[in-house]
C-alpha cells in the first residue's frame, strides 16, 4: 500500500527533466518572480501554466478568512490540474514562497503542447486529472449546498454539481442539526432552500441552472462575433465523440451542454457491454474522460448553454440560446438525444426530484439504503439501475408493462437480474398511483391481467421507460419523422427533401439532414441505435461528412 501511495504521488507532482523543461521554455515566457506574488487565485479563468526553475511555489485552499496548504512546487516542478485545458475557474492559489525563476505558459500554447508532445502529454496529463480528484476531497467543505431531500430543486443542483464534478458538501434541513446554526449565520429562511454556500461566503438562494453554470465557472464567455466551423449542441456521447475527433482534426470546435456531460448515458451507474472495459465504467466516468479528451485537443465546451432555435434560413447558420445570445456557425451537429418518458399520473410533478428520479446513479441510490425501490423499464438502463440499487436497497421491484424483457434488455443483465435474490422482476404491471406529502411515500401498482392491486411504502421510484427526443428547438427547420426524431441520409425521402428545398444536385450524406451542412447523430436520430458504442461512432464518423460538406460551401 505505501509503494502505491508513493507512486501515486510522483504521478501526481512528478518533477521535470531539463530535456522536457527545455521543450515546454521554447513555448513560455521565463520571468523572474518574488515572494508574496500571486501567480494566479481562486476563481480566476484561463489561469497560465507555471515550471519553476529556481524558488518555490505555493497552492493554497481557500478556507473563508484564512488558507490551508495543498502542496509546494519546488524546481522541476509545475503548477495546475485539469481546468488548465478548459474555462473553469481555478479552485485554489498560487503564491511565490521563495525568490526565484519561472516558465508562464498560456493555455492555447498549452493544448498545443500536450497534442504535439506525446511524453509530456501523458505525463502533464495524468498529474492533472490525479489532482483534480484529490481538490475534490479537499475543496468539498469549502462550498456548501442545504436542501431537502423532498425538494426537486434542491435534487437537481445536487445532480449537476456532481456529474459536473464539482466539489461540495450536502447538508439537509430536515436531519442535519448543525443546519440551523448555518442559516442563522448567513440570514438565511428555512423557506429559501436550496441554497449555496461558496467559497467567500457568496450566497446563492434556488439559482438556475445557468446562474450556477455562470457562477462556478462552467459557462465560459462566448465569442459571439465568430464564424465557427462547427458547433455541437449537445455533450452525450455522441456529441463528445464529434468534439474530439473534430478538434484534433483542427477545427474550430464549440460545444453547447444544457445541463452536465454525458446526456443520458452519464446516469448510468455502470454500462458493461462497452469496448475496450471488461469490467466496467460508470456513464459519469466515460463522459468525464470523453470531457477531458476533447478539450485536451482544443474543443470548446460550454455548461449552461440551452439552444432554443435554429435560424435555418441565414448562411451562416444562427443559433439562438436562451440567455438571448447568438452563435454563427458554417456547420452543426444535433447531439441533443433523448429524454426519458414521463408517468402519466397527475400526482407526478409533485414527487420529481422527491422521490421520483429518472437516474440510478450514486447520488441517488443514497436515499435507497435500507429501504424498498421499484424501477418502471425494461430496457438496458432500467437493468443496469436494478443490479445497481440491489446493493442499497433491501428490495427492488422491476415493473414492467409486458410479459417479459427478453426482448428489449442484454441477456448479460438478465441473468444478473435472475441471479440477485432482492431484485423482483413484475411483468404485465403498472403504476396506478403515488402518495406522499412532502415526498413522495407510497407507491401502489396494478397488475393487469388480474386487475389486482398492491401498495408498497417505497420513497424512491426510478422511471426508465421509453425516451422522446429533444428536437422541439428544430421544428419548422428541419424534417421529422412522425415520433419527432431528426431523419438523415437515406431516410429522407424525395417528398421529404423536395418540401424542405434541398438545394444541392446530390442527396443528404449519411447523417445530414435536409438542410445542407446540419447533421444529426445519436439518440435524436431517426432509426439510429439507441446504445452507446453507437453514438460514439455516429459522432466520429459525422465529421468525415463535416469536412466533406464545408468544402463545398
Amino acid at each position: 500500500m505505501a509503494t502505491t501511495i508513493m507512486d501515486r504521488a510522483a504521478q501526481m507532482f512528478p518533477e521535470l527533466t531539463p530535456a522536457q523543461i527545455e521543450r515546454i521554455a521554447s513555448i513560455g515566457e521565463r520571468r523572474e518572480v518574488r515572494v508574496g506574488e500571486i501567480l494566479f487565485d481562486v476563481g480566476d479563468q484561463n489561469t497560465r501554466f507555471f515550471v519553476v526553475l529556481s524558488g518555490a511555489v505555493e497552492i493554497l485552499r481557500s478556507t473563508g478568512d484564512s488558507e490551508a496548504p495543498v502542496t509546494v512546487h519546488h524546481p522541476g516542478q509545475f503548477t495546475g490540474e485539469i481546468n488548465m485545458l478548459s474555462a473553469r475557474r481555478s479552485l485554489v492559489r498560487a503564491r511565490v514562497s521563495a525568490d526565484g525563476t519561472v516558465v508562464a505558459v498560456d493555455r492555447d500554447a498549452l493544448r498545443t503542447l500536450v497534442q504535439r508532445d506525446p511524453e509530456l502529454s501523458e505525463l502533464l496529463m495524468r498529474a492533472f486529472i490525479l489532482r483534480r480528484l484529490a481538490l475534490m476531497g479537499e475543496l468539498a467543505r469549502d462550498t456548501v449546498l442545504i436542501g431537502s431531500r423532498h425538494s426537486g430543486a434542491t435534487q437537481t443542483i445536487r445532480e449537476f454539481l456532481s456529474r459536473n464534478g464539482q466539489p461540495f458538501v450536502y447538508q439537509d434541513v430536515e436531519t442535519d442539526p448543525s443546519v440551523q446554526a448555518l442559516l442563522d449565520r448567513f440570514q438565511i429562511g428555512v423557506d429559501e432552500v436550496p441554497v449555496l454556500i461558496c467559497q467567500g461566503g457568496h450566497v446563492l438562494k434556488n439559482p438556475s441552472i445557468e446562474t450556477l453554470s455562470s457562477v462556478i465557472g462552467l459557462t465560459g464567455d462566448l465569442k459571439t462575433e465568430d464564424v465557427h466551423d462547427v458547433i455541437i449542441v449537445g455533450a452525450g456521447p455522441a456529441g463528445l465523440a464529434a468534439a474530439v475527433y473534430g478538434a484534433s482534426e483542427g477545427m474550430e470546435v464549440l460545444v453547447l451542454e444544457s445541463t452536465a456531460p454525458g446526456g443520458q448515458a452519464g446516469t448510468s451507474s455502470r454500462i458493461e457491454n462497452y469496448l475496450g472495459f471488461p469490467t466496467g465504467i460508470s456513464g459519469q466516468a466515460l463522459s468525464g474522460r470523453a470531457l477531458t479528451q476533447a478539450e485536451k485537443f482544443g474543443a470548446e465546451v460550454s455548461i449552461g448553454r440551452t439552444v432554443v432555435r435554429l435560424d435555418c434560413d441565414s448562411r451562416p447558420y444562427r443559433l439562438h440560446l436562451s440567455d438571448g445570445q447568438v452563435l454563427r456557425t458554417r456547420a452543426i451537429v444535433i447531439a441533443t438525444g433523448a429524454k426519458y418518458r414521463k408517468l402519466d399520473l397527475a400526482s407526478l410533478p409533485r414527487f420529481e426530484g422527491a422521490g421520483v428520479y429518472y437516474s440510478a446513479t450514486y447520488l441517488e441510490s443514497q436515499g435507497c439504503s435500507g429501504e424498498e425501490a421499484a424501477i418502471v423499464g425494461g430496457a438496458n438502463s432500467a437493468g443496469q439501475a436494478a443490479v445497481f440499487l440491489s446493493g442499497f436497497a433491501t428490495r427492488v421491484h422491476v415493473l414492467v408493462r409486458g410479459p417479459g424483457i427478453a426482448e428489449s434488455m442484454s441477456r448479460y443483465l438478465i441473468q444478473r437480474i435472475e441471479n440477485t435474490p432482492n431484485v423482483v422482476l413484475r411483468t404485465r404491471t403498472q403504476i396506478e398511483e403515488l402518495e406522499g406529502e412532502s415526498g413522495l411515500e407510497k407507491v401502489r401498482w396494478r397488475h393487469v391481467d388480474s386487475g389486482e392491486t398492491e401498495t408498497h411504502n417505497i420513497r424512491n421510484l426510478f422511471v426508465m421507460t421509453g425516451a422522446d427526443p429533444n428536437t422541439s428547438w428544430l421544428h419548422g427547420c428541419l424534417v421529422l419523422d412522425e415520433k419527432r426524431f431528426v431523419k438523415t441520409g437515406a431516410d429522407l425521402l424525395p417528398e421529404d427533401l423536395a418540401s424542405a428545398h434541398w438545394p444541392l444536385p446530390r442527396r443528404p450524406y449519411l447523417m445530414e439532414t435536409s438542410i445542407p451542412a446540419v447533421f444529426c447523430v445519436g439518440d435524436a436520430r431517426s432509426t439510429s441505435v439507441k446504445r452507446v458504442a453507437s453514438a460514439v461512432g455516429e459522432g466520429s464518423i459525422c465529421i468525415q461528412l463535416v469536412h466533406r460538406a464545408l468544402a463545398e460551401l
